[in-house]
């Protein structure tokens, strides 16, 4: 399975902003964008300027991208499907983008990041409907239910990121709980994500423009 292996901090300078790839880190003085400000590289500082139409656009839909990490061809297969569907094209792709099975697991913060989200969905631990997916991309519809294991449930991991986590739930999702500590476990997707509950800092408008010329 293709995927980036790289220093995700050099993605966050790259875009010139937090993309918050590793979890609690982002929130220290020790990440790297803290320190420089600027993209890396023997050129960085003269990257601080101003681009031109085309360059805003790129850096748009790559900060997009990798965001929920995604890439390339599943970005721009995702933007043709989404260029398909009735509606507004840009809110169709944050929407396919925000109901993928690895970003529910980020959403309910079972996980830090999105990064460990895929992990805890490859290694088994997130059930769908009572059925165990293995793949973080799997988008999920209204109505289904997104669990842990059993077993899983007890993970060290797990525990510290529901304690320590101030993770707000979106209206979207729903906890089937009474309480935290029984409906933390297992939440509901109640309706499709709007845009107005999608809090990741893109222009989606951008994306839609780069992939029209």
């Amino acid at each position: 399975m293709a995927r980036y292996t790289g220093p995700v901090c050099r993605l966050c300078r790259r875009e010139k902003m937090k993309l918050f790839l590793k979890g609690p880190k982002c929130d220290t003085m020790k990440c790297p964008i803290e320190r420089r400000p600027y993209p890396p590289g023997e050129h960085g500082r003269d990257r601080m300027r101003q681009g031109s139409e085309y360059l805003v656009q790129l850096r748009e839909k790559q900060k997009a991208r990798r965001i929920y990490g995604v890439l390339e061809k599943q970005f721009a297969n995702l933007y043709e499907e989404a260029n398909r569907q009735q509606g507004i094209t840009g809110e169709n792709l944050l929407r396919m983008l925000e109901l993928r099975l690895d970003n529910v697991v980020y959403r309910a913060s079972w996980a830090s990041s999105r990064s460990q989200a895929r992990q805890l969905v490859r290694h088994g631990h997130v059930l769908v409907n009572s059925k165990r997916v293995t793949i973080p991309s799997y988008r999920v519809r209204k109505g289904d239910v997104v669990s842990l294991k059993q077993r899983s449930r007890e993970l060290i991991v797990i525990r510290h990121n529901m304690d320590t986590l101030d993770r707000q739930l979106p209206p979207w999702l729903e906890n089937t709980g009474g309480d935290s500590a029984g409906g933390a476990f297992e939440v509901v997707v109640r309706d499709l994500p709007q845009r107005e509950h999608i809090d990741v800092p893109v222009r989606e408008q951008l994306i839609v423009e780069l992939y029209s010329k």
